[in-house]
């Protein structure tokens, strides 16, 4: 049986001081006045929506789906494997990494044009090296997906060619986005200005970005730009700044660079992290019964920070969800419960708790 424990942690006043930038609203900057039809910026640590608009609205994501054919790409393969090309692979229309049939590749550098110059061609190479086709591929995708959360999101193919039933919402692609930040290859690839293969001579073997995210934007660190007539322009882009990291996702986007740095500039101004327990801190103990030890302790792995306003009283309140009792062996980091954290009495997020050390088991 489960017990929850709401504990107040603390009341904080954060911020001397941050530069004006817009129009006051009791106090506080008024979000920025953007071009797209959807957005929506998050802290990534959290998932704190920071902005929102017409979020969960129903839209088409162009080549912003190569986000999880990369993802999938980096979780099912091996980087160094050789890809055959298909003719299927070679012959697909529009951004294009010049594949060619038959040719040899490594995965490694598909992901690379897929995500840096946004090869469709990459994107179905990737489809049938990982899922042995392209429809056991988007099967794939959608089931992944759906484990991340991203509930209102359907695809039809790898690369975001446009079909009226391949669609997602800002906010799912900011789930699906958050957790592939959270894959150190990925992010890896995503922050990447360039990336040379050696594909021999003749080919196609120099990829510069196309997001210019990590050329302009001052932390920018990612991710994926897309574009077809029915989308519109689509941005999903990264940052970091003293410790906060922003994920922005512009959908029919005209001003789609603008609207992003706009957005992420708005946040970076008016909020700032706060630290609310360290890691490996223990918080809790739990009772064990048939171990070696009467109590476990229980804490995070990391520290937990959360986003609150600048120049502003936040009250963090945390809320355990824990087990009254467990039953011996417990192995350390294993997850025991979690965390639950609110801001002035709203819900922001929640992170696993875990076991700090191991219980061996007794016999009676």
């Amino acid at each position: 049986m489960r017990k929850t424990i709401i504990v107040i942690l603390i009341i904080i006043l954060v911020g001397l001081s941050s530069p004006s930038y817009g129009i006051q609203v009791d106090g506080q900057q008024a979000p920025p006045v953007i071009s797209a039809q959807n957005a929506i910026l998050i802290e990534a640590n959290s998932g704190e929506v920071l902005y929102e608009k017409n979020a969960e609205e129903k839209a088409y994501p162009a080549s912003i789906t190569k986000i999880v054919t990369a993802l999938l790409a980096i979780e099912n393969g091996d980087p160094k494997k050789m890809a055959k090309i298909s003719g299927n692979a070679a012959g697909i229309e529009g951004s294009s990494i010049y594949l060619e049939k038959g040719e040899l590749i490594s995965l490694q550098d598909l992901i690379y044009g897929l995500m840096l110059r946004s090869g469709n061609d990459a994107a179905i190479a990737i489809s049938e090296e990982i899922g042995g086709s392209t429809e056991e591929f988007v099967a794939m995708m959608n089931k992944r997906v759906k484990e991340l959360g991203a509930v209102n999101t359907n695809f039809m193919n790898p690369n975001g060619l446009h079909n009226t039933e391949h669609y997602t919402t800002a906010k799912d692609m900011a789930i699906i986005s958050k957790a592939a930040m959270k894959n150190a290859e990925f992010k890896q690839v995503a922050a990447a200005k360039s990336w040379v293969t050696d594909r021999g001579d003749g080919k196609y073997n120099y990829f510069y970005n196309k997001n210019k995210v990590v050329y302009q934007y001052d932390g920018g660190t990612g991710i994926k730009i897309g574009y077809t007539k029915a989308a519109g322009r689509t941005l999903v882009a990264s940052s970091e700044r003293n410790g906060m990291e922003l994920i922005c996702v512009v959908m029919n986007a005209p001003d789609w660079f603008q609207d992003t740095y706009k957005l992420m500039d708005y946040a970076y101004n008016q909020y700032e992290t706060a630290t609310i327990i360290k890691g490996q801190l223990p918080l809790k103990v739990v009772r064990i019964w048939q171990g070696d030890k009467d109590f476990v302790r229980i804490g995070p792995k990391e520290d937990i920070v959360c986003p609150v306003r600048k120049e502003s009283e936040n009250k963090i309140s945390i809320e355990y969800v824990l087990p009254d009792r467990q039953k011996a062996p417990v192995k350390r980091w294993e997850e025991a419960g979690c965390l639950k954290i609110y801001v002035n009495d709203r819900y922001i997020f929640s992170k696993p708790l875990y076991y700090m050390e191991d219980i061996e088991k007794i016999n009676e």
